[in-house]
This record gives structure tokens, C-alpha cells and sequence, in this order.
């Protein structure tokens, strides 16, 4: 495939297979010298659909024979397939009966971009975060062993899972005896020590049947000679293993007690197809380590395969976003202070701190896929006199509510914990929406919450969280600040403190309404005030750039409310536990809602799926349209 090439022309180059396959039987009746067309189509399938659709390109392009592979040998859905994250479970859903849906990859109403249950009976098991696979296919497994079942789990591992502790707990709940594959798809960083000329001979030989096969014959030859078959037979497997472990190191997963094959080209679709059928004659827990190259087949993403690892969708501007802002941000403050330390969980420039690793490398620490580690690792150099700051997505904070309990909260400690991707995040869906760390938080005692809408806001924020030593949380969205916020709410200039900020009705009118609410849907409060200006409703609102002590925040808002005014809290996270119940909890104690009607409008007991093709703020019934139709209720207009 030409770097030259379109990905329109590559398309139009050969579109012969796909279109026949529904279902994997469609896969399996191919004849097998028609795998290397078949392969070569569906890359061009996946970078035409990508590069306009947005996603993640390398690491299915990485994952094209493999994926057939697996179709050819079992049987799915009867043999459960589950992906680690599933963002690289493109291909299998070409192979199952998605294929002209693909167009919809990521759009509303269209295909996850992860696997989804409701979406196709071949995907098993929803997937969206890292390291969850093993544990689920082990539940799989099991219950096919208790029910009798003959089915096979096979689980597919990308290397950088294996830095997630979910992994290791999981193989350490393996047993032998499972019809369960373990695929580790390796394309970025060793896993086993089993490298040289040695192991590079092995694993060639075990690319070939006949290896198998040999292998077999002299094992089941050894255990019939008669009285001492079997003792010769241990003898021979304890003696190799010990003569391999002093020549080549221990093997992590045959001292886990399972089988082991590899390491091998996971691009080699014979290798592949060979190591996978033989490990299903095997009937039990089995490990199968391939290589894979992400980007595989198309010269750009081979050559820059981070660049092509999350694409945005084709016509996307390009502009400085809050996570960038961040890095730099802590590269100008760790000038002043020696002690601030940055933190990510193997997501470096997703949050914005590839800048900090580069200039700070002292102070830079990437943990891998490991958030519970991270903050209790933050705590710690707190606890010894640093400033750590975690940068987490909001979807990837989750995992460590209790570190932020026991480790953080408990102790007082001044952990800085930058929330990225916070609030509703359409193109990865469900499972990447900042919706709960908000519920979550508030809830948590000592933790104060900063909620900037611009960037010198950010930076504002940053340095107080620092400044006052206490645990912290900043949480913003996925992308770069609004103009329009900055215009209307910072007319004087930029920030030096982060508090309340006011858009008062045209011409000094009294507000029929006020609109009380924080983040980037500030943007759809502002065109619902728009919208009811024109119809003769005037409506101030209250931007908070900070959400909590809520107890504080509500003193501050008691004294800006004119008297009976009706008040709309509105906000894109959850509901239950949120900024709207808090808020109106604590202005209830204080006496600052009496006399007011108010109502809540936020995310309602919903994950929210777009089914539709319609904005995400729409989706969760949060947007302009919806805080009009409050107000109006609120006016009883």
C-alpha cells in the first residue's frame, strides 16, 4: 500500500469479500488462499471509515489477521470473544455482520466504537476501559465449566493491560483445565524474558504443526512405558523446564501453571491460525503471545502509530485544548517550586503532560494503566513533603474512589487531582463520559472541587489548589476554552481569584429567572437566555468556578439572589448526589432557597446512549432547549 494513496482510492481498489460476509460461517467457507485479499481489504475498510469517522486506527490495523484468525478457529458467538477495551474489536465487527453499518462507527444511532452488548450477539461482554478482560473471560470460562458447556472464552490482551493490576488478579484466579485463551497482543513493550537466538528458534518451530503434533506423539509414547512411564514423563517435563529457566529466565505464565506458546508474528496469519488451533486441541487454560505492528499496512500509521492511535473525526480544528494548557501550566509553576511532581496513568499526552515528561523528567512519573497506584502513589509523596498533581480522565478516576477516600481525603493530604474529559463525551459513548466524579466527590469530606471554564481560570485554579495544601480536585472538559464564556463572563480581563461570575439580563432588567450552573453547558445556558430574551423572559445567570465546600458556595450565592426570584440549576452530570441536590441542600439550611421556586435540570439516572444522530447535549435532555422548557414550567408560562 502506496503513503501516497487515498483512502478513497484504496478503497476502490478491491471491495470483493466483505460484502459476502454476514456471519463468521460466511468467514470460514473462504478458501484459504483468499485470507491475504480479504485482510488486505478490510485495512482499506478500516482507514476509509476511520480517517472520517474518527477512532482508533493502529491498533486495529495491528489487529487484522489476528482477528480473522480467531473467527476461522471458533465458533463466536457459541466460543466468547471478548477485547481488552474493545477499542481494537473493529475488525471482528466487520466479520459479524456489521459491515454496512460501518459507516455509523462512532456516530449517534450508529456502532460503538468499543464492544456493546446490545448492540450484537457476538459481542459478549461491553468493554470501553482497560485491563477488564481476563476477569470477565474467567467468568465465562467457569460458568461454561460448571454448566457443562464445551464452548471456548478466548480473551485478547494488549501488552499495556498487563500494566493494569486487574490482569494479574485475574491470572492469578486461572486454573489449568479451562477452555480459555489468553492472547496477549504485544506491539509496543516486551512481556516475556523468553528473547534471543533460543527463544526466536522455538518459537519458530512452534509456528509449525508438525512441532505440535511431534510433541504429542513422544509425551503420549513416554507415559505408556510400562511402571515408570509416568515418573519419566515428570521427570523429562521438570528437568526441561529447570534448564530452561536457568539458560532463558522463568516464563511469568508457565509458573502460573498455564500453557504457554510463543512468542509470535501476530501479522503471520498462518502463524496465528496454527498457534490458535492448536491451543483449542489442547482444552485448556492456554497463553499465545503474538507481536503485532500497530498501524500495520498503512505507512503513516506504522510510522507514527501514537498519532494514529485515537484519530478525531475527519474536518476536526485542531486548537489548544485545557489538557495541553495543563502541562504547561505545572511546567511554569515546578519553576517556583521544586516539590510539584505530575502523575498520569499511561495517558501522557492525552492529558496534556507529555510537555511536563520532557522538561520535568525528575519530577514526571507515568505509572502505566494503574489509577488506584497513582493516587495512593500521589499520597504518598505528599505525605513526604511533595506536591503531587494526578492528571486522570474523569471516566478513569472511578477506579480510584476509595484511594481518594482512605489515602487522600482521610488524611488530609494535598493530592491535586486534574480531572480530564469531565462531563458528556459523544464519540466514545457511554463508557467515556464524565458524568459521575461530581456525585462521587461531593460526597468525599476535605476535597475541594474547581470548576474553570478558561484557561487562565485553570491556571487560577492550580495555583490555589497548590497554595493551600489541601486535596483537590480540577475537573474540565475534553477540549479548548469557549470564546463566548470568556467574553461574557471576563470582560475586565482574566481571573485572580476563582469564585462567582454573573451574566445579568439586557439592560438592567430584573430576572424573571436565574439559571445557576458550572462548566462548559454554561454555553447552553447562555443561548436559552438568548432565546427567552426574545420572547420577553429575562434571565440572569451564576457561573460557578467552584462547586465545593458547597456550604461556602451557597453563602456566596444567598447574597447575590434577588428575593422569590424562581432558580434553574443545571448541569450535564449525573442527577443523584450532584451539584444541583448539593447546592439546593445547602441553600436549604442556610434559609437561601426560601421563597424560591427552583428546579434541577441535569443527567437523569442515564448513561446516555446516543441512539440518535443529534447532539450530546440533546441525548441527555440537558441543553437549551430543555432549561427553557424548565424555566417556562418554573413561570408556569
Amino acid at each position: 500500500m502506496s503513503e501516497r494513496s487515498t483512502p478513497a482510492e484504496m478503497t476502490a481498489a478491491a471491495e470483493k469479500y466483505l460484502p459476502a460476509i454476514h456471519t463468521p460461517a460466511d468467514l470460514r467457507a473462504l478458501p484459504a488462499e483468499s485470507i491475504p485479499a480479504l485482510c488486505q481489504e478490510i485495512r482499506e475498510t478500516l482507514v476509509e471509515t476511520v480517517t472520517n469517522n474518527g477512532g482508533h486506527l493502529a491498533s486495529n490495523l495491528g489487529a487484522v489477521e489476528l482477528s480473522v484468525a480467531m473467527h476461522r478457529v471458533f465458533d463466536c458467538p457459541r466460543d466468547h470473544f471478548i477485547f481488552d477495551v474493545g477499542h481494537q474489536s473493529y475488525v471482528h465487527k466487520l466479520l459479524t455482520g456489521r459491515y454496512e453499518q460501518f459507516s455509523t462507527l462512532r456516530r449517534g444511532g450508529g456502532l460503538s466504537g468499543f464492544t456493546k452488548r446490545s448492540e450484537s450477539e457476538y459481542d459478549c461482554f461491553g468493554a470501553g476501559h482497560s485491563s477488564t478482560s481476563l476477569s470477565a473471560a474467567l467468568g465465562f470460562a467457569q460458568g461454561d465449566r460448571m454448566s457443562g458447556s464445551e464452548a471456548f472464552t478466548v480473551a485478547v490482551i494488549g501488552d499495556g493491560a498487563f500494566t493494569g493490576g486487574m490482569i494479574h488478579e485475574a491470572l492469578n484466579n486461572v486454573t489449568p483445565g479451562l477452555r480459555l485463551i489468553i492472547i496477549i497482543n504485544e506491539n509496543e513493550m516486551s512481556i516475556s524474558k523468553n528473547i534471543g537466538r533460543f527463544a526466536t528458534h522455538m518459537a519458530r518451530l512452534r509456528r509449525k504443526s508438525g512441532y505440535f503434533k511431534t510433541k504429542k506423539g513422544i509425551s503420549r509414547f513416554i507415559k505408556r512405558i510400562p511402571l515408570i512411564g509416568g515418573g519419566l514423563f515428570r521427570a523429562i517435563r521438570d528437568t526441561k523446564k529447570a534448564f530452561k529457566n536457568a539458560m532463558y529466565g522463568s516464563n511469568y505464565f508457565e509458573d502460573l501453571g498455564l500453557y504457554y506458546l510463543g512468542p509470535a508474528d501476530g501479522n503471520d496469519y498462518e502463524a496465528v491460525e496454527t498457534l490458535l488451533s492448536e491451543a483449542r486441541k489442547l482444552n485448556d487454560s492456554v497463553v499465545i503471545h503474538l507481536k503485532t505492528r500497530k498501524g500495520k499496512g498503512y505507512a503513516p500509521a506504522e510510522a507514527e502509530p501514537g498519532r494514529y492511535h485515537g484519530m478525531p473525526p475527519k474536518g476536526s480544528v485542531s486548537v489548544e485544548n485545557f489538557s495541553h494548557r495543563l502541562g504547561e501550566i505545572l511546567i511554569e509553576e515546578s519553576a517556583k517550586d521544586d516539590r510539584i511532581c505530575a502523575i498520569t496513568a499511561a495517558m501522557s499526552e492525552g492529558t496534556g503532560l507529555e510537555s511536563f515528561r520532557e522538561a520535568r523528567p525528575d519530577r514526571f512519573f507515568d505509572v502505566g494503566i494503574a489509577e488506584e497506584h497513582a493516587l495512593t502513589f500521589a499520597a504518598g509523596l505528599a505525605a513526604d513533603g511533595y506536591k503531587p498533581v494526578t492528571a486522570i480522565y474523569s471516566s478513569f478516576m472511578q477506579r480510584g474512589y476509595d484511594q481518594i477516600i482512605h489515602d487522600i481525603a482521610l488524611q488530609k493530604l494535598p493530592v491535586l487531582m486534574c480531572i480530564d474529559r469531565a462531563g458528556l463525551n459523544g464519540g466514545d459513548g457511554p463508557t467515556h463520559h464524565g458524568i459521575f466524579d461530581v456525585s462521587f466527590l461531593s460526597a468525599i469530606p476535605n476535597v475541594t472541587v474547581y470548576t474553570p471554564v478558561t484557561f487562565a481560570g485553570l491556571a487560577v485554579s492550580v495555583q490555589k489548589a497548590l497554595a493551600e495544601g489541601t486535596p483537590a480536585a480540577i475537573r474540565y472538559p475534553n477540549g479548548g476554552e469557549d470564546d463566548l464564556l470568556k467574553t461574557t463572563f471576563y470582560k475586565n480581563g482574566d481571573p485572580t481569584d476563582i469564585g462567582i461570575r454573573e451574566s445579568n439580563p439586557e439592560n438592567h432588567a430584573t430576572p424573571a429567572a436565574i439559571i445557576i450552573t458550572h462548566g462548559r453547558i454554561t454555553r447552553e445556558a447562555l443561548a436559552a437566555k438568548a432565546r427567552l430574551a426574545d420572547e420577553g423572559i429575562p434571565v440572569g445567570i451564576l457561573l460557578c468556578e467552584y462547586i465545593k465546600p458547597y456550604k461556602k458556595l451557597a453563602e456566596e450565592i444567598t447574597q447575590r439572589l434577588p428575593a422569590g426570584v424562581p432558580l434553574l440549576f443545571a448541569e450535564e452530570e449525573l442527577r443523584a448526589g450532584g451539584f444541583g441536590m448539593m447546592l439546593t441542600d445547602a441553600l436549604r439550611r442556610n434559609g437561601g432557597l426560601d421563597g424560591h421556586p427552583y428546579a434541577i435540570l441535569a443527567t437523569d439516572d442515564s448513561f446516555v446512549t446516543q441512539d440518535k444522530p443529534e447532539p450530546i447535549f440533546r441525548t441527555a435532555g440537558v441543553d437549551a432547549e430543555a432549561m427553557m422548557a424548565a424555566i417556562r414550567r418554573l413561570l408556569d408560562r
